[in-house]
């Protein structure tokens, strides 16, 4: 079922959602059920599954070194497809530009399709790690709103190279990331809306947030939004903060501002075992508030650990 269609369905009512990252090649698919398991009382009616793009590493061979590209985090589409069959849950794979040709899109998206994904998250992708800017993949997409369009396209039976009349073309709902303290590389918020709204002409069904620890942010951002003529679906993403580090980390990577009581309550904590507990209350507050709100859905950025998630939709849920 498309993600739209869960949402209409609720009658208003909060939905519960998380986002899951792939296990490191060599791990088994056991660590992630475990994870998602404890989750499954709340109900989810879909989960997210990341996608990480090539990244270079450097092997040793009789002294010299030799570059060579590769995925830390593959298996998106498969794991999908396991979790949508062991749970009977949608699930929402994360296609990116960045490391994919226009071709190999196109056949990830047939795979989607063949396996009954009704959903897919359209994104750009960040840098390579030894990128200071994102460089698009040769022959491969540069923004997310031309991934947009390709998707869009392909729902019209419109592949790349030839055009299908079928009955049964691909319908896929089409998800991209807002930023409710705009994308870091954005000059603006305005400027950024602006690109927001390219995507959703383009064809984006919803919106899903990056984290933000201050609930006036989203609720200025989907003003905002509406004002641009977007009125989609904006799901607000939450991220319970974790460790110590996380004050200095997620400004630095993704550029938001953390409120000063948050800061001041990480700060006072002796451990990061306290910390997880202060991110666990921050986000149960967040969470209240948005609800009250009437936002449709409650993302959750899990990162592969559920216990914090669990007892933040125990009190919500």
């Amino acid at each position: 079922m498309k993600i739209t269609d869960h949402i209409k369905n609720a009658k208003d009512k909060t939905l519960f959602s998380f986002e899951i990252i792939p296990p490191v090649k060599g791990h088994q698919i056991q660590q992630l059920y475990d994870n998602i398991d404890p989750l499954m009382e709340f109900k989810p009616p879909f989960i997210d599954v990341t996608t990480s793009r090539e990244e270079y590493v450097y092997i040793d061979r009789d002294g010299l070194l030799d570059k060579k590209l590769t995925r830390m985090r593959p298996g998106t589409v498969g794991i999908c497809a396991s979790i949508k069959h062991k749970y009977n849950v949608d699930t929402v794979p994360h296609v990116l530009c960045g490391g994919f040709t226009r071709e190999e899109t196109e056949y990830l998206l047939v795979d989607c399709h063949y396996l009954g994904i009704d959903n897919i998250m359209a994104l750009r992708g960040d840098a390579m790690k030894d990128e200071k800017y994102f460089q698009p993949t040769k022959g491969g997409h540069t923004y997310a709103v031309d991934l947009v369009k390709q998707v869009h396209e392909l729902n019209c039976g419109n592949y790349l190279h030839e055009t299908v009349d079928s009955d049964n073309c691909a319908n896929f709902c089409i998800g991209v990331a807002g930023y409710p303290e705009k994308h870091l590389e954005a000059p603006s918020l305005q400027s950024d809306l602006k690109r927001l709204k390219e995507k959703v002409d383009a064809g984006a069904d919803y919106v899903v947030t990056q984290m933000f620890f201050d609930n006036q942010k989203y609720f200025e951002f989907v003003e905002a939004a509406k004002k641009m003529g977007i009125t989609i679906p904006i799901i607000p993403g939450i991220k319970p903060i974790a460790v110590k580090r996380h004050l200095q980390l997620l400004p630095q990577v993704f550029r938001i501002d953390l409120p000063q009581d948050l800061i001041d309550a990480v700060d006072d904590c002796k451990s990061n075992k306290d910390v997880r507990k202060v991110g666990v209350e921050w986000a149960i507050q967040q969470s209240k508030e948005l609800k009250a709100a009437g936002v449709p859905v409650l993302h959750y950025y899990s990162m592969g650990k559920s216990d914090n998630i669990k007892a933040i939709a125990e009190q919500i849920f």
